[in-house]
């Protein structure tokens, strides 16, 4: 597989002061797709772009806008994923083949979607060939661990302003239809974030007209679960968006309801920050 050059692999927008205890990720939305994975993929850019969360790196303006914090990935999914921890990698994409007590398997991985995609469904294998172990080391000391880090950078800045922080966690999934859901809130069954604020959350989706459901079947991937500890006041939730409800037919340029959308993640962000920052309530003397 041809190695990738360097090259910025994401974006951080926002006040320089936290104005906002949420931050956002965005780590599915990259399309900055190098010459070099592209010459080393068998499929084509268009197949690579399956992988992508559509454009919701464009839905969040309203949200930033509104005083919070957003990492935005610029690197694609196709060369790293940056929702998996980097050790859920098949060892037989890699040469030399890395020692597999270092690393652990997962459905994910099995189904070719670890930390680097391997397989697309209904596409087939990605790579022309295996993986140097140099060209992993590059791409997770370049692009994975940089990303956490902003987060984590992102969130201890709003946690020693606001004494909370809240990483809203980005991504879309394929229609579903039947009736399905089509937002999907993540709090890995509780862990990752305190009641009250995945509450507000969905009651924001609710006044928005939206068909929700929590924790099925999305209930928050490697960033949730990394970066979210209730604990010690830094919360998380993912929040999975139809890609019908905001995207055209062809599922690739914006659609009607792209602005209702970013609307949505505009107003889960300000619930989100409003629950966060409510004064405790008194109790009321007998």
């Amino acid at each position: 597989m041809a190695d990738s050059p360097r090259q910025p692999p994401f974006r951080c927008l926002g006040p320089q002061q936290p104005a906002s205890p949420v931050v956002l990720s965005i780590p599915h939305a990259g399309r900055a797709y190098s010459e070099a994975l592209l010459a080393g993929a068998r499929l084509p850019r268009r197949k690579l772009e399956l992988l992508e969360d559509r454009l919701v790196d464009r839905l969040v303006w309203r949200a930033v806008a509104a005083g919070a914090a957003a990492i935005i990935a610029d690197a694609p999914r196709a060369e790293i994923d940056l929702n998996r921890d980097e050790r859920e990698l098949d060892p037989a994409l890699v040469v030399p083949r890395p020692r597999e007590s270092a690393l652990f398997q997962s459905a994910r991985t099995r189904g070719g979607l670890g930390l680097i995609p391997d397989r697309i469904a209904g596409a087939g294998p990605i790579w022309r060939q295996r993986l140097s172990a140099e060209e992993l080391a590059r791409r997770i000391d370049t692009i994975h661990r940089p990303y956490h880090r902003a987060l984590a950078d992102a969130l201890a800045a709003a946690h020693r302003r606001f004494s909370i922080a809240i990483l809203l966690d980005c991504h879309s999934m394929p229609p579903r239809g039947g009736g399905a859901a089509t937002v999907v809130l993540g709090d890995l069954h509780g862990a990752s974030i305190a009641p009250d604020l995945t509450n507000a959350a969905e009651r924001a989706v609710r006044a928005a007209g939206f068909a929700l459901a929590r924790n099925a079947p999305y209930a928050g991937g490697h960033i949730t679960e990394r970066h979210g500890c209730p604990a010690q006041g830094v919360h998380a939730l993912q929040i999975e968006i139809d890609r019908a409800l905001y995207l055209g037919p062809d599922l690739r340029s914006p659609g009607s309801g792209f602005d209702a959308v970013s609307r949505l993640i505009g107003s889960v962000a300000e619930a989100l920050a409003r629950q966060a920052l409510e004064p405790p309530q008194a109790i009321a003397a007998e």
